[in-house]
């Protein structure tokens, strides 16, 4: 090895909310450790953990409906909700330790009280919303949900969905007070800030390859995106946090554990509101429904939006399509991403997904006026002038194979090496919301040992809940919450009974 190689123990790729929480976790479990972050562009949560590229709902299950699907007889199965409420409630509290010691600050910059509210139309729809009701605030996680039909309540919450709507048509919400909103730029930026207080962070540099070493290290091989200068680094542990551009850096590094998958990239197209009256109007993250055949990546939603202490609004999502994984990748990211042992699994999911496709080509032949058409639907009366389209974010769906065969998948995936020494995160919903204990995916599936015996106790420090559901403890919930509530300054979050 050269003597020029600079030697670290944690190389970290990618300067977003993964490798911020994970770098901010090994700060404090391993403060010895030396750990080294490269960021191809020129800035922390450039990409995806961009505050106006993911939707910041904190997403908690609390209203996206994706999350509590209905059966073929009518019931609404919770699982899903319960496991994401559980995981957020995880990182609410690593958010509420950090501030508690003084890691993030002034928390009003990253989380704010914002109602999170699903939304359905028609009779079918009125009885989903019942139903789901039923099921989820009987649940530790959900009291304090509110089902409401009445057009006065309706209106008095919602004004601007309200104004010019015909209630001939029965709608419904399923109403908690008490959500969040989220911005994760931020949020990242202030934990980037703690890491770099022990650590080299190098920003406009681009990690090109890994080589496994025979001692079980890996070379990582970083240029200079301004003089194009190579360095390299040799490093204990590596961490794939790239967005997009993960799979392509799991695949150069020739783990095992990275053949078969794949990536469908799909971008993401808002409408964000530019009239200020009406941004005032409506302070809720409104959840609806999915059209028939659509993915559950396309769940409609009105989204209040709190960015550097200024309240917005998107509407969305639109789909639209590029081969890139990135917003400010290459169009040769997808070609490039195909392998021999990922082409039949990612050939075999088109025949599977073709609701997918043909959602997908309607989005892209939809003009300015239809998103508009699309919009009233939430918003009656809303008028073309008000609203400007945005791209929010690229996000890369993960397709597992196995053999000839492929799934599409919408969430998030941990890949790690056998060996513990690499991980990577694929994938995109529930994202950012789930960091926390995605991470402490990543460390318990490469750090086993420590993770078992010397990190439990420091976790359980920071997270209280740390190896205990919270669903199945209401006295332990009702402690945490009011503790992340008042750490979090989230005074429009009461306390539960």
């Amino acid at each position: 090895m050269s003597a020029s190689v600079v030697k670290t123990d944690v190389v970290l790729v990618g300067a977003g909310i993964m490798s911020a929480t994970l770098g901010a976790l090994l700060r404090q479990l391993e403060p010895t450790w030396s750990i080294t972050l490269f960021e191809k562009l020129d800035a922390a949560a450039a990409e995806s953990s961009d505050p106006w590229n993911n939707a910041g709902t904190g997403h908690s299950a609390l209203c996206e409906l994706n999350y509590t699907p209905r059966s073929a007889d009518g019931d609404v199965n919770i699982d899903k909700a319960l496991s994401i409420n559980e995981q957020f409630q995880v990182s609410r509290q690593f958010w509420a330790h950090a501030v508690d010691q003084g890691i993030l600050t002034n928390p009003s910059e990253f989380i704010n009280p914002i109602p999170h509210v699903s939304y359905t139309q028609g009779s079918e729809g009125v009885d989903y919303l019942r139903t789901r009701y039923d099921r989820l605030s009987r649940q530790t996680l959900f009291e304090g949900m509110e089902f409401i039909t009445d057009p006065g309540e309706f209106a008095e919450r919602l004004p601007l969905m309200a104004a010019g709507r015909d209630y001939d048509t029965p709608v419904a919400l399923n109403w908690y007070e008490d959500g969040t909103d989220v911005d994760f730029g931020a949020l990242t930026q202030q934990l980037i800030n703690f890491v770099g207080g022990g650590a080299d962070v190098f920003f406009g540099h681009s990690v090109t390859n890994l080589s496994k070493q025979r001692d079980g290290s890996w070379i990582v091989t970083v240029r200079n995106e301004h003089t194009g200068e190579k360095r390299k680094v040799n490093a204990k542990f590596v961490f794939v946090g790239a967005g997009g551009g993960a799979l392509h850096l799991l695949q150069r590094s020739g783990i095992k554990e990275a053949k078969g998958f794949g990536g469908f990239p799909v971008s993401g197209e808002f409408l964000r509101c530019t009239n200020p009256e009406l941004i005032a109007e409506h302070s809720a993250k409104v959840y609806g429904q999915a059209a028939v055949g659509a993915p559950p990546m396309s769940v409609p939603h009105l989204d209040t939006r709190v960015i550097n202490h200024e309240q917005g609004l998107l509407f969305g999502p639109y789909a639209g399509w590029s081969p890139k994984f990135l917003k400010n990748g290459s169009i040769t990211d997808l070609p490039f991403s195909v392998r021999p042992s990922n082409l039949l699994p990612m050939v075999s999911i088109a025949p599977k997904e073709f609701g997918l496709l043909k959602y997908l080509i309607s989005e892209l032949a939809a003009s300015p006026a239809d998103r508009i058409e699309t919009l009233r639907a939430f918003v009656p009366e809303a008028l073309g002038d008000d609203w400007e389209a945005i791209t929010a974010g690229q996000r890369v769906q993960v397709i597992r194979g196995s053999g000839v065969s492929g799934a599409l998948e919408f969430g998030t995936a941990v890949v790690a090496a056998a060996d513990g020494t690499m991980a990577g995160l694929l994938g995109a919903s529930p994202g950012a919301s789930t960091a926390v204990p995605a991470m402490l995916d990543v460390l318990s599936k490469c750090f086993g040992d420590l993770y078992e015996t010397a990190w439990a106790p420091k976790l359980g420090e920071m997270i209280p809940s740390f190896g205990k559901p919270l669903s199945d403890n209401p006295t332990l919930f009702k402690e945490v919450w009011d503790w992340t509530s008042k750490s979090l300054e989230l005074t429009g979050a009461s306390a539960k009974a």
